[in-house]
C-alpha cells in the first residue's frame, strides 16, 4: 500500500499523462482536502509558463544548463559560482537555505564560509547547477513553478516514494529525476 501523499501525487502524475494525451495543456493546483486537482491551462496552447521561473542563475541562465553551451560554463563552474547563484537557487525553490544546504551537501560552517568568501567552490556550483537543471525542467513539464516546486517535494512513485530533491544528490540520481520527467512529458507510463 503506498503512503497518502505518494498515492495523490501519482494519480496527479496519471491524470496529467491522460491530459497531454489528448492535447491539452494542464497546470495542477494542489486541493489540501481533494489531494492533486488538474486544472485547464489558461493561457492555452501558447506554451509559455504561468508562472515564469524565477531562477535566472547570473552565469546565463538555462542555456548553459544544456551541452551548447558546457563550454562556456565549465571554466565557470571550475572557478566556483558567486554565493548569489545559491540565494537565486533558493528563491527558485522556495526553500530555506539550511534545507537547501543539506540537499546539496554543504554543512552550516561551509556555509559559513562561503558568505564570508562569496564563492562556491567547484563541486557544489556543479550541484547547484544540477538543482537549478531540474527546477528548470520541472517547470517546463509542469508548465509553472509553482506546480514544479510542488512535485519536487513530494514524494514520486516513479522514483520509489523518493521526493525528488533529495533523490538528485548524485548525479545518478538527478538523471533519474529528470528520466521521470521526461516519461511524464511524453505520457509514459512509469
Amino acid at each position: 500500500m503506498l503512503e497518502k501523499g505518494v498515492d495523490r501525487c501519482s494519480k496527479w502524475d496519471n491524470e496529467m499523462i491522460r491530459m497531454k494525451r489528448k492535447g491539452k495543456k494542464t497546470i495542477g493546483e494542489r486541493d489540501p482536502l481533494e489531494g492533486w486537482v488538474p486544472l485547464e491551462n489558461p493561457e492555452g496552447a501558447s506554451g509559455q509558463l504561468r508562472d515564469a521561473p524565477a531562477v535566472r542563475l547570473g552565469w546565463g541562465g538555462w542555456d548553459h544548463v544544456g551541452t551548447s553551451g558546457a563550454a562556456q560554463l565549465i571554466p565557470k563552474l571550475k572557478a566556483g559560482l558567486p554565493l548569489r547563484e545559491l540565494e537565486s537557487l533558493r528563491e527558485g525553490l522556495d526553500v530555506p537555505m539550511d534545507r537547501l544546504a543539506v540537499l546539496l551537501g554543504i554543512s552550516r560552517a561551509t556555509l559559513h564560509r562561503r558568505k564570508e568568501s562569496g564563492r562556491l567552490d567547484s563541486l557544489e556550483s556543479d550541484r547547484v547547477v544540477r538543482f537549478a537543471r531540474l527546477l528548470h525542467r520541472a517547470a517546463e513539464v509542469f508548465e509553472s513553478l509553482s506546480n514544479a516546486r510542488l512535485w519536487l517535494s513530494a514524494p514520486q512513485q516513479g522514483l520509489g516514494g523518493e521526493v525528488p530533491l533529495e533523490y538528485a544528490g548524485t548525479e545518478v540520481g538527478a538523471r533519474e529525476v529528470e528520466d521521470l520527467l521526461g516519461r511524464i512529458e511524453f505520457g509514459v507510463y512509469s
